[in-house]
């Protein structure tokens, strides 16, 4: 609500869970920076998401899978969590999950799909870096993010 009134952006971070649930907060933040007097076009919201672009959804699910393990197990340990599952992360790789990870058709119109479910979305930024992906597969990621999933994103979305 503050960012709103304010008049400034806001950034979620969406590391679990359905982005869905987070209209709510933005609708808050949208609500107090149009009371605050602020055009709604001033009030932009971006996401922060864990994601990876492979060449297909399995191929990008399996080379992102053992550095999450890794890294949410360590979390996990340190917080006396118990160790994370492949059902876990596939359910979070699934069509309304948060990880925006699969080829770049599935990863666009996962954005899409976001994108009307939170009512617009300016940017998002995508964490695809973890200890066990392998540097070629991190930058063709990058690559395909760039050249196949923006692209499809710009294609569908107005202005």
């Amino acid at each position: 609500m503050r960012a709103g009134a304010l008049g400034l952006p806001l950034m979620v971070a969406i590391i679990g869970g359905q982005p869905a649930r987070f209209r709510p907060l933005v609708d808050l933040y949208r609500e107090a920076g149009r009371r605050a007097g602020h055009p709604p076009d001033q009030l932009e919201v971006g996401l922060h998401c864990i994601g990876f672009v492979g060449e297909t959804t399995g191929q990008a699910a399996d080379d992102f899978y053992p550095g999450w393990a890794q890294m949410f197990g360590s979390i996990g340990r340190e917080r006396g969590f118990p160790a994370p599952s492949r059902a876990q992360y596939d359910a979070m790789c699934a069509s309304d999950g948060a990880y925006l990870i699969g080829d770049p058709q599935a990863v666009a119109e996962k954005i899409l799909r976001i994108d009307d479910d939170l009512g617009g979305i300016s940017r998002i930024s995508l964490q695809m870096t973890n200890v066990r992906l392998a540097h070629e597969n991190l930058l063709r990621g990058i690559e395909l993010l760039g050249t196949a999933v923006t692209p499809i994103v710009r294609d569908a979305l107005p202005g």
